[in-house]
């Protein structure tokens, strides 16, 4: 059974190998760097499989203003089981109140996009990047 829970730099290894699964490199270049902003992360949540980190929404902002939805990922095994829904609405409803609620991503990633939008999110397009915004 999937349980979520907010987790922190603890598990940082795990969060690595989600992280490179699924290409995410930049990540990838300094591991002190990545605890730093684990540990500066306004909020972090992790879905779970029997104890095991498998997908994370990792979010930034001051918490009242706004609050950006930094990395939402869910470890490949585990896509298409609507995890990845159900940590961006967690987020999503523990900031309702927040003014600015917002997610960036790549102008030309059909799927991000494609999620985003069914969420009810507003886009602003600019070069390669997309934000997305709460209404």
């Amino acid at each position: 059974m999937i349980s979520f829970q907010k987790f922190g730099s603890e598990l940082i290894e795990r969060v690595k190998e989600i992280y490179a699964a699924e290409g995410w490199t930049a990540y990838l270049q300094d591991d002190e760097k990545l605890i730093r902003a684990y540990d500066n992360s306004l909020y972090t949540l992790g879905a779970f499989d029997d104890g095991k980190l498998i997908g994370l929404v990792r979010c930034v902002g001051d918490g009242e203003h706004i609050v950006v939805v930094q990395d939402l990922i869910v470890d490949r095994k585990y896509q298409k089981q609507g995890i990845g829904t159900k940590l961006f609405q967690l987020a999503w409803y523990n900031y309702v109140n927040v003014r600015m609620f917002q997610v960036n991503t790549d102008l030309e990633d059909e799927v991000d996009n494609h999620f985003y939008q069914s969420m009810g999110m507003k886009p602003l397009a600019e070069g390669h990047m997309i934000s997305y915004y709460r209404c």
